[in-house]
């Protein structure tokens, strides 16, 4: 039934984008807030406090600042693009499964895995490929390939999280990129180009890292023998890369010729893919048992997803205008006029902390992309978006209360400290380094 619920919400939105009835409006929402309530009930008990707590927040403070019933519906409507996008992306999973590509990437990785420096840099490498399109679910796909071998460790925290990480700064399907570049009003074709030499300098940041500390924690023996790769394990993997440019490049070409909201045009993909590929294959008798799992397993799991991302939307809307956020504004104008890197560096800090302790990205990097503006700082908006991305990008990684750490800690049987911090520190430091002297030079 809360299957029926969330995707009848997503369905809404999507009609109301078009039509743009206020009464629509408010039905929508009204199913959102329903469904956060009866998330609230099968959420942990973490995310679910937290989820209650900062809703309760954005709730008074919007109440608060007199704009009323009005202000409220209106935050939670802000954030409701990225509740369908969490909620339909999932469905992309189904023509890769039942194409036998998941397959082919098995083949490649036990082939790889008598060479520990190739073998990470084939799990990086795949997951820049998947996770822009999988989310989560890709690492979780890679680890029960890869569950058998009982990689090391910091092998696993290392990989998992370099490779996961890029798809932050660059894929439309993730909540992070759609959400800054809709909030600064940047085009997803101004940013891509930007956002993925970003994520391609963080891939061989990763790999050159990771060869200099293979070389002082040798594996004592070959994780497997080698086996060759056969041709038509080759072609999948080729039309794996076709398919995921040809999905990236479908989304350009969609926002150049509409104006479209870049959200709005992903779940439309999310939805029209799938029914493509059973319509091509006329297979459909094979994505009944998926589409059913997704119905049943996947959207109904999304309880921990939705409690967090509503509410810290929504206390981050309410945070906009506040004496307290225009504070934190004014001080980071100053810094942004007296050195572009102290003001950079003051951003990365100031959401580090605010992740650290639980309080997720959607929060913080949403108050800041809504309250900054990037005139008066005197940066250009692709800027200022670069710099939130990799700030998102990094907290991700290095929070232990992130969903990505939280599933490699468990993976890899490492705290959430050591997977983030100890495993990747250095890595996140230097990507930071550089990343702040690209965008520097950038804006």
């Amino acid at each position: 039934m809360r299957s029926y619920l969330i995707l009848g919400m997503c369905v809404l939105f999507l009609v109301q984008y078009f039509v743009e009835v206020k009464w629509l409006e408010f039905i929508v929402v009204g199913l959102s807030l329903v469904a956060f309530l009866g998330s609230a009930f099968k959420a942990n008990r973490f995310p679910r406090w937290l989820g209650i707590i900062m809703m309760t927040a954005g709730i008074i403070i919007e109440w608060q600042k007199g704009t009323g019933v009005q202000g409220i519906s209106d935050g939670i409507f802000l954030i409701l693009p990225l509740i369908c996008l969490l909620a339909l992306a999932p469905l992309l999973s189904i023509p890769l499964r039942l194409s036998g590509f998941f397959h082919a990437i098995e083949v490649l990785l036990r082939n790889l895995m008598h060479q520990p420096k190739k073998l990470y840099a084939g799990i990086t490498g795949t997951l820049f490929l998947l996770a822009p399109v999988l989310n989560l679910g890709s690492v979780r796909i890679l680890n029960e390939f890869l569950e058998e071998i009982k990689l090391p460790s910091a092998m696993s925290a290392k990989s998992y999280l370099v490779g996961f990480s890029t798809a932050v700064l660059w894929s439309p399907y993730f909540a992070s990129v759609s959400l800054v570049l809709h909030y600064l009003n940047i085009s997803f074709k101004e940013y891509i180009l930007f956002g993925m030499g970003l994520s391609l300098l963080s891939l061989v940041v990763g790999n050159l890292l990771f060869a200099r500390w293979e070389k002082r924690h040798p594996l004592i023996e070959p994780l497997t023998p080698a086996a060759p790769l056969e041709k038509q394990h080759q072609k999948q993997l080729m039309k794996l890369v076709l398919f995921v440019f040809l999905l990236m490049g479908s989304c350009l070409v969609v926002e150049n010729y509409t104006h479209w909201s870049m959200i709005v045009i992903v779940c439309l993909m999310s939805i029209l893919v799938p029914a493509l590929y059973g319509t091509v294959t006329n297979d459909w008798k094979r994505m009944v048992s998926p589409l059913m799992d997704f119905r049943d397993r996947t959207v109904p799991m999304l309880n921990n997803e939705i409690m967090l991302f509503m509410s810290a939307g929504m206390l981050a809307f309410a945070m906009k205008g506040t004496s307290a956020a225009n504070g934190v504004s004014r001080f980071l104008s100053l810094l942004a006029h007296q050195s572009f890197i102290l003001f950079a560096l003051a951003v990365m800090v100031l959401v580090l902390c605010v992740t650290y302790i639980g309080i997720h990205q959607i929060a913080a990097v949403g108050a800041l992309a809504m309250q900054l503006n990037p005139a008066e700082l005197g940066v250009s908006n692709v800027s200022l978006g670069l710099l939130l991305l990799l700030t998102w990008s990094i907290s991700t990684a290095l929070s232990p209360f992130s969903g990505l750490n939280l599933m490699v800690s468990r993976f890899a049987g490492l705290s959430g400290v050591q997977t983030g911090l100890r495993a990747n520190g250095l890595h996140l430091s230097i990507l930071a380094l550089i990343g702040i002297a690209i965008i520097s030079f950038i804006g």
